[in-house]
Parts: C-alpha cells; sequence; structure tokens
C-alpha cells in the first residue's frame, strides 16, 4: 500500500540553494557523489522522504534502474514523494536523479570502489578479502568527501588559522584522536595549537579565546554535546568557529561559521563514526598545508628547527641494539 505520509515541511531539506550554487562554481552538478549527499543528508529527513532516501541508499543499482513508480513502491511511498525527494537533492525531475545514480554506481564499478562493499565481514572470511572491503569502502569515502568538500571554505578556514594567535581544537573519544593529530601537525610549523577532550578543561580554555582565536569542533555526527558546547562557548567570544563533520544539518555544523564536510563509508566492525576518521585526516592535512602554504617562511623554519631539535634521537647509523 502507498503510504501517503506528510513528508519533511519546506526549508529542512539538506541541500540548501547556497551550497548547490557552491558546487556549481566548483564545476560539480547536482549528479555529482548523489548517494553521499543521500547519506550525510539522511538525519534531515523524516517520514516518507527518509524512507525514499534508504531505499535509494540500501540499494543504489536498483534505484538507478527503477521507474519513479517502482521506487515508490518499494519505499512504501508514492510518486509525488519520490519527485519531492529528487527536487530536495537538487534535480529537476526523477529522471536526472536516476541518471545521477547510474553515473556513480558505474564509476564506483570500474574503479574496483564496489568490492564487497555493503557486505557483512564474516569472522572466516579471509584476510585479502578483508583488506579487499576495507579498500573499496576507504576509496568510495575518499571521493565522496572530496566531491563534498567546498575547497572556498577550506581557504577561509586556512587563513583564519594561518592569521590566528591561538588554535584551540575539540573533540571526543575518537574525533578527540583526529584533533590531537591536527594539534600535532600545526604544531610542528609554529602555529600555537592546543588540542581539548576534557569538556571542563576545554571550556575554560575557549573562555580564554576572542577575536581573531580560532576554534576547530570535530564530531563525525555533528551531535556530541560537549563539543558543542566547547564550540560554542568559543563562538561567543569571538573566535571563528569551524566544524568538521558529516552532516551539514548537525547542531555542531548550524553553529559554526565555517563546515567542512567529510563522508564515510561503513563496514563491519567500523560502523560510521569509525570509518570516518580517514577522511577526517585528509581533510585535516589538507587544511594542514593549506595554512603552511600561507605562512611558508614561518612554517619553513619552524619545522626545520623542530626536526634539528629530535635529530639527536634517532639511531645512529650501523648501530645495533
Amino acid at each position: 500500500m502507498v503510504d501517503h505520509e506528510v513528508d519533511t515541511p519546506a526549508g529542512t531539506a539538506v541541500v540548501d540553494a547556497e551550497a548547490v550554487d557552491r558546487r556549481a562554481a566548483h564545476g560539480l552538478s547536482p549528479a555529482d557523489s548523489v548517494l553521499a549527499r543521500v547519506r550525510a543528508g539522511l538525519p534531515g529527513f523524516t517520514g516518507a522522504l527518509r524512507r525514499v532516501a534508504e531505499q535509494v541508499l540500501n540499494d543504489p543499482d536498483a534505484a538507478a534502474r527503477a521507474t519513479i513508480v517502482e521506487l515508490a513502491e518499494r519505499s512504501g511511498t508514492s510518486p509525488a514523494t519520490v519527485t519531492r525527494f529528487c527536487r530536495a537533492m537538487g534535480f529537476d525531475g526523477y529522471a536526472d536523479l536516476r541518471l545521477g545514480i547510474a553515473a556513480e554506481t558505474g564509476r564506483a564499478r570500474s574503479a574496483g570502489w564496489t568490492v564487497d562493499i555493503g557486505r557483512e565481514i564474516q569472522p572466516g572470511d579471509p584476510l585479502e578479502r578483508v583488506l579487499g572491503q576495507i579498500m573499496a569502502a576507504d576509496t568510495r569515502a575518499m571521493h565522496d568527501t572530496a566531491t563534498l568538500l567546498d575547497l572556498d571554505e577550506v581557504e577561509r578556514a586556512a587563513v583564519a588559522i594561518a592569521g590566528a594567535a591561538r588554535v584551540n581544537i575539540f573533540g571526543a573519544s575518537g574525533s578527540a584522536l583526529v584533533g590531537e593529530e591536527m594539534q600535532f601537525s600545526l604544531h610542528r610549523i609554529g602555529v600555537a595549537a592546543w588540542a581539548w577532550n576534557d569538556v571542563h578543561e576545554g571550556l575554560a580554555s575557549a573562555a580564554l579565546l576572542r577575536a581573531g582565536d580560532v576554534a576547530l569542533g570535530i564530531s563525525h555526527t555533528g551531535q556530541t554535546r560537549e563539543t558543542i558546547e566547547m564550540l560554542a562557548e568559543a563562538g561567543s567570544r569571538g573566535a571563528t568557529t569551524v566544524a568538521l563533520t558529516g552532516f551539514p544539518r548537525s547542531p555542531l555544523a548550524e553553529l559554526a561559521d565555517i563546515v567542512l564536510l567529510t563522508a564515510s563509508q561503513a563496514t563491519t566492525f567500523r560502523p560510521d563514526a569509525l570509518s570516518a576518521r580517514h577522511p577526517q585526516l585528509v581533510v585535516l592535512d589538507l587544511l594542514y598545508i593549506a595554512v603552511a602554504q600561507r605562512t611558508h617562511d614561518r612554517a619553513h623554519a619552524a619545522f626545520r628547527r623542530t626536526a634539528q631539535a629530535v635529530d639527536g634521537h634517532k639511531a645512529a647509523k650501523g648501530a645495533t641494539t
């Protein structure tokens, strides 16, 4: 039976007009990384629209072949709902959505990204198969992240960090580990950066920030309360706030001045939060290098001095233990 349930109200669609315009300026059409955008927008959909999104994600090959009536029946919705979903994703109609999904799944097959993606890893699977699945999932996630990422936002973040007197990095659990990697990289090129995962210490440090400083909050879901609180405190003190997240309509993204998006591809034993680490590190590496480019002389001198400082702790050539 077709369900005529009321969908998400206008204004809550995940793909806003400004984001579509920014992608167009970079030569990206709505067909680029359709599945990544559906996945990122899933929390923003409710009711019938969410069921359409889930059906597309569960079987994109079938969605690319299905008629609008068939997709509506499989998702338990209506053709009108499918049409609204297409428009929410930035497409003029269902034909454009199908072409976008078909093009994307075709590229994935030709690049070898579909090997075992979505298949559960079994206890008896040989490591060769497990490696293939991990590589395929991570390669797909990297590609999706590169498509989703707004390079203008990376540029804005890099300029802000390059000119900041102080950079605070906030995260919890796995995101805290990613934040520590970024702090280490920035510290090596002379950027005064601190990584905080304790909410009390993080809030105290955020309260000392001021205009011209930068606060970076990391959360794949964008819903980690501690990270949101720390970033909000930093923003209230005048610091430029940056969010690294997989969800553009999350609370963390909504309060940030600059949003850097990542994609993920979950596998068995690596749910979204864990599978997001590599794409997060790639985006932060890009941001770090962009900062180093904009502070070239200072960064080069700092990197040379820090390398010399630890050089004496390397094992001498030919030494034995």
